[in-house]
């Protein structure tokens, strides 16, 4: 069977008779069972079950009582509760806890008629730019194996490039899906913090987590956002805005786009992700939109401020995971030390580092040294990004500063590691959409990606110029 790149195609053949879903769904797990021992991309895997529903869906079909995404085999990240599917953030904390609810996002998937493929394999509790710090092992990067796939949504990013499943859903709290994406040579959006439910989203980051999607496509990145996002009753924060057709996005319409001089003047930047994201600029040149080099002052403040954040949101999220109520409980002489021992030997590495720093600046002697500045620059970065946002429809920089490196190359040195995130976070801190495109590889073959980030809540025009860049690309190969 073909490599599936749009929704709309697999409906094609199914109408024409040359398809079912059960067929479709039977070949995603043969994909899934040839190639997920090397990859390590799912955790659990949902053979009978999809099939089920692969059945009833093709009945559906017959009857034209099919919702608009039927066809559609997704796969979901870690952190997303399923009921009555294991739920384990790919943590040792959460050691056979079951869900009993269904994150609102994957519900709303589910009544169009989506089928839950699995659950895949990510950094522990979104925390990672690699998804080696998963209990359950590094996911690869199916482009090269030898190298990461990307964080914390590794493995979601991974099943979509390997044809594991046409779409996954990730979660974005500083470029968890935009830099997997970048590494993976799949498209990763980010939609407006607020734009999506996170009822049934295992916490990180509450103020930064967003839901986002991992497709082939523009077409199917809009269509799934379309469905998932809206108002939610178990969701105090997301956002009351209508709904636009975010499927309706193709137009010819031209626009104001600014790239900033520090990320294509940055150090670290990788040159043949500079001379792409530069060939970018020209592309939209060429096809008639206005490009001019801004700058930022509060740039350099970013990815600091977005890890203090972070980790004090961190700290106290993961407080409820004591091994009293659920996951793991570990032996103790006496309720302290049970909780000590509960979280010691269920938290990985990096997630007790993450929660450490994030209790230090905390702590009554360095709240207002640490987090309260913090909280002061964000506001600023914030003000400043949609002053800039004002001016100019699009920001348009490198998603990444290097491609997918090796791995285990980056674990003896997390400050490298972080600063994977460096052209990612400025979105979570200023809470606007963001998307990063698949622009080609470099000369090993590696995938190279190009972000674009709005205002907020102009997802619709973002999912336009992101089409046109596309679309101008193939045409020009």
């Amino acid at each position: 069977m073909k490599n599936f790149q749009l929704l709309s195609e697999i409906r094609s053949e199914i109408d024409a008779g040359k398809l079912t879903v059960s067929t479709l769904t039977q070949h995603y797990l043969n994909n899934i069972n040839d190639k997920n021992g090397r990859l390590n991309a799912f955790l659990s895997v949902y053979g009978d079950e999809a099939l089920q529903h692969a059945r009833v869906i093709d009945d559906k079909i017959q009857k034209n009582s099919a919702g608009k995404l039927a066809g559609l085999i997704v796969g979901i990240k870690d952190v997303f509760a399923y009921a009555n599917h294991r739920l384990q953030c790919a943590s040792n904390i959460l050691e056979n806890f079951e869900s009993q609810f269904t994150a609102t996002c994957v519900q709303r998937l589910i009544d169009e008629d989506a089928i839950i493929i699995g659950h895949q394999n990510c950094d522990e509790f979104a925390m990672g730019s690699s998804n080696e710090n998963s209990a359950f092992g590094s996911c690869k990067n199916p482009i090269d194996e030898t190298r990461v796939p990307g964080g914390s949504s590794g493995g979601s990013a991974a099943a979509v490039a390997a044809d594991m499943c046409l779409v996954s859903i990730g979660s974005d709290t500083g470029g968890s899906v935009r830099q997997p994406a970048a590494f993976c040579g799949v498209i990763g959006l980010k939609p407006t913090y607020s734009r999506i439910s996170r009822f049934g989203l295992a916490a990180y980051a509450s103020s930064f987590d967003t839901v986002g999607i991992f497709s082939k496509s523009i077409e199917d990145a809009a269509l799934i956002l379309e469905v998932m996002a809206g108002a939610d009753e178990w969701d105090s924060t997301v956002s009351q805005k209508s709904v636009p057709k975010f499927s309706s996005f193709h137009s010819n319409k031209k626009y104001s786009v600014a790239y900033l001089h520090e990320t294509l003047e940055h150090y670290g930047l990788n040159e043949e992700i500079k001379k792409k994201t530069l060939q970018t600029i020209s592309n939209l040149k060429e096809i008639g939109h206005r490009v001019e080099g801004v700058r930022m002052s509060f740039l350099e403040y970013v990815l600091p401020t977005y890890y203090v954040l972070t980790a004090a949101e961190a700290s106290s999220n993961l407080s409820r995971y004591d091994g009293v109520r659920y996951g793991k409980r570990a032996d103790g002489s006496e309720l302290s030390e049970m909780y000590t021992n509960s979280r010691s030997e269920g938290f990985g590495e990096e997630v007790r580092r993450r929660i450490m720093t994030g209790t230090f600046v905390l702590s009554a002697s360095y709240y207002d040294a640490y987090y309260t500045k913090a909280q002061k620059v964000r506001k600023l970065i914030q003000e400043e990004t949609n002053t800039l946002l004002d001016q100019y429809d699009f920001i348009i920089s490198p998603t990444t500063p290097t491609t997918a490196f090796k791995i285990g190359e980056l674990n003896d040195d997390p400050i490298q590691m972080y600063l994977e995130d460096l052209f990612t976070v400025q979105a979570n801190v200023a809470g606007i959409p963001a998307i990063s495109i698949p622009m080609g590889t470099d000369n090993t073959g590696l995938p190279i990606g190009v972000q674009l980030m709005s205002k907020s809540f102009n997802e619709l025009e973002l999912l336009d110029i992101s089409n046109q860049i596309i679309t101008f690309k193939d045409q020009n190969r």
